[in-house]
């Protein structure tokens, strides 16, 4: 077994990051951390200085900066604030960094992380779907390496054994010919089984009730349209350098089983565990070895039924969307991620309704949208057009609506 590992957390005080923090406080002899990055919650980033005591903590938001300070006046660590200075967090070298950032706003500390050749064990899906390619190709460049969060990546990852090698340019390396296929499992949300014909009437309050998990509200809604499971398809595309043929999806409300492989020979490898997202980030910090952090064991006879079935393209459009823009390649998925996340958020707000969200990413991706993918600077002036566009969409359609 390795030795004590030092760890940077981004996104330390979000979902990820607590459940990273948590069995660090499990393990305080198989973890230190060495530093912390939050957004805005700065009461709690100096709470989790306090108990941690990293070497370095930052902060995105400027605002409360003086406040911070004085919170962590009494600690030998060093204090830095904006974006920039968080990425720079993320290149400092130490045996793991963990990147929990949502959305796009993560996406310059993973490339700090990966042009330093570190290890990253990544929960920002948005960083893979808008810059897969930046991000794939500068960790071949460093050595990155990059490990997968997300439950179902994760599950894969395990059931190809750690898939040795798989950033590397030779696909021979960690026996990749012997692999079919890959398949990812969606819960179906909580409108599995509701008609179709009810979906127009659909609130926000009952989007954000996923039937398995307490999340979110935007991955929440995502989950309810499966343009979350469609983002992991894009994600998966990256992260294992497989065609988007090699990339199936099949709907299993029981979420036990998360992950599965499928070997030339006709063997199908899957993985299996609880609802608890500790399963997946544990793994991910203790590679290649596993921790005993003391998890409540699956019930497969309380269960007792496990069922499978094929994504319905009629009842999950946004999924099908997603599927064609990992088909269509180059700016596509980046204009189908920020087109979702405008109208994620205008559908939340009451200014458009459920099924409004998968027609005006279906506009956008319409679009005559121009740009590249060699720069980070390129992807986000890319996001930043999309959600333009998004948003035009948004305020007539509201007008309307209003009128």
């Amino acid at each position: 077994m390795a030795g004590v590992k030092q760890i940077t957390v981004l996104g330390a005080t979000g979902s990820i990051g607590q459940s990273s923090l948590s069995l660090v406080r499990q393990h305080p002899e198989r973890f230190v951390v060495h530093g912390l990055v939050a957004g805005k919650d700065f009461n709690r980033l100096a709470t989790l200085a306090h108990e941690f005591k990293p070497k370095i903590i930052g902060i995105h938001d400027q605002t409360n900066l003086p406040v911070l300070k004085e919170l962590v006046s009494t600690l030998d660590c060093q204090l830095v604030a904006g974006a920039a200075a968080c990425s720079e967090i993320a290149a400092m070298p130490v045996d793991l960094v963990i990147a929990g950032i949502s959305g796009l706003a993560g996406l310059p500390s993973v490339m700090a992380a990966v042009r330093a050749g570190q290890t990253v064990a990544i929960a920002n899906k948005e960083s893979l779907v808008s810059a897969g390619a930046v991000v794939s190709r500068q960790a071949i460049l460093s050595g990155a390496h990059i490990l997968p969060i997300d439950s179902e990546h994760n599950a894969v990852f395990q059931c190809w054994n750690g898939w040795k090698g798989h950033q590397s340019t030779d696909k021979t390396n960690g026996k990749m010919t012997e692999l079919s296929h890959i398949c990812l499992t969606a819960s179906g949300g909580p409108f599995l089984t509701l008609p179709i014909g009810e979906f127009a009437a659909i609130t926000p309050a009952a989007a954000v009730k996923h039937p398995n998990f307490e999340m979110g509200r935007k991955i929440s809604v995502d989950s309810a349209t499966m343009m979350n499971k469609g983002l992991e398809v894009i994600e998966a595309r990256w992260l294992f350098d497989l065609k988007p043929s090699q990339i199936d999806v099949l709907i299993h409300p029981q979420q036990a089983v998360h992950g599965l492989v499928y070997f030339r020979d006709g063997s199908i490898i899957a993985q299996m565990g609880g609802a608890d997202m500790r399963t997946p980030i544990s793994y991910a910090m203790a590679w290649p070895d596993r921790l005993d952090w003391g998890p409540e064991p699956l019930d497969l006879a309380a269960i007792a039924n496990l069922t499978f079935a094929q994504v319905d393209p009629d009842r999950f459009p946004c999924f099908m969307l997603a599927r064609q823009a990992l088909e269509a390649g180059g700016i596509a998925p980046a204009v189908l991620n920020a087109a979702n996340e405008v109208a994620v958020d205008a559908f939340l707000t009451g200014k458009i309704g459920f099924l409004d969200i998968a027609s005006i990413v279906d506009s956008c991706l319409s679009k005559d949208l121009d740009g590249d993918l060699t720069m980070i600077d390129a992807v986000c002036a890319i996001d930043q057009t999309a959600r333009e566009h998004a948003r035009q969409i948004v305020a007539s359609r509201y007008v309307f609506k209003n009128d």
